[in-house]
Formats: structure tokens, sequence, C-alpha cells
């Protein structure tokens, strides 16, 4: 389980197959701090720890990223020299300042559109059909692993939608949310307390 909150950005140094994809990712953590066999989101997908190394502020951790993955993050996310918004899993205790993720990525947004607001941007995606529901005002969505709230959405004929966030100064400057621009692919997670209130809400529905 995640918050949604960055702690650091990594970069695929290394990629090679072994049935699955394996990465080897290259980030500012101290090694000693992570275990083999525990879950970082990357980029808002939870993957599994299986190797580490390197040194405090110089580490590195390996991954291996099923073809289920790969074909349901952002094409071509798994390269390398590719960077990634890098989050431990939340341990018992700790202060909860995003909203609840579970690292599974729901589908793929896409940015429509880039408009600077004072210091901040104000960013526009195109959300596929089958998140639609799941989208609201003043609602919680993860992009990239970032944990951010819904300004606006706006439903399109054909059943998408498109919603719009605020990325502040500090958010830019952490995440890879800083470089997005026209075109740029993203994975989304949709709050999971939408994903029970739709699930209850079609069995009330049900005859």
């Amino acid at each position: 389980m995640f918050t949604g909150i960055v702690t650091a950005i990594g970069t695929i140094r290394e990629t090679h197959r072994t049935g699955d994809l394996r990465a080897m990712i290259a980030c500012p953590f101290d090694p000693a701090g992570i275990a083999i066999g525990a879950s970082i989101a990357c980029s808002g997908t939870c993957l599994t720890v299986i190797e580490k190394g390197g040194a405090a502020g110089d580490a590195w951790f390996a991954v291996d990223i099923s073809d289920e993955t790969v074909t349901r993050t952002v094409p071509d996310r798994w390269t390398v020299d590719t960077q990634l918004n890098l989050e431990p899993a939340l341990k018992l205790g700790e202060e909860l300042g995003g909203h609840i993720v579970t690292g599974h990525v729901d589908g793929v947004g896409k940015v429509q559109l880039v408009t600077p607001q004072g210091a901040s941007r104000n960013i526009v995606f195109a959300a596929p059909r089958e998140l639609a529901p799941y989208l609201a005002p003043k609602g919680s969505i993860t992009v990239d692993g970032v944990s951010l709230t819904v300004n606006e959405v706006t439903d399109q004929p054909d059943g998408t939608c498109r919603f719009s966030v605020n990325i502040i100064p500090h958010t830019a400057e952490v995440t890879t949310l800083g470089s997005l621009k026209k075109g740029s692919e993203v994975n989304l997670e949709i709050d999971v307390l939408a994903r029970y209130l739709r699930r209850m809400q079609a069995l009330q529905a049900a005859p």
C-alpha cells in the first residue's frame, strides 16, 4: 500500500529478459534501507525488489516486470534512461499524506493541454472510457504514482472524459510531472474508494 507521495526519482539503467523483463533502477536511496522482497511503486506500478546494491545516495535495485504489467502501463515506459517516480511501501504508523494507493495501474491517460497558472501548471488529461465513471471533481487520482486532486471533469460524447489537475512548483520539481507536455502518456490509478462505491452502486441497481 502507498500514499502517492513520491520520495525520489529513479532512472532505468539496464534491462534484459529473464522470461519477464528485468530492470535495474538507479536511485538516491540507502541500499541498507531496501529489503529484498519489499514493494516499491515505480511511476505508480507496485514492483518487488529482487536485488539491490550501491551506496547510500547512489543505490540501485532490480525488479521483474511481467508482460501483463508491460501491456497495462505506458508504452515504452520500461526502457533504459526512463525516469520513474519512486515511493517505498507505506509502513504502519507513518503519515498518510496523499491518499490510499494500491500501485495497480488501471489505465493510461494522455496530456491534452498544459497551461501555466501563476507559478503552477494546470494539466488536462484524457482518460479512457472505463475510468470515466470513477473520476469526480475534488476526488483523488494517481498520475504516474503521484497523488493529485481532480479539479474538473468533462465527459466526452464517446464515453471517455477529460480531467484537470494543478501541479505546484514543488511537485513539478521533485517528480517527473514537471516534464509533461502535450501528448505525454501517464499511468493512472483511480481512487480505491471510488472503485468500491461504483461496485456498490452496480449491485444496488441490479434486478
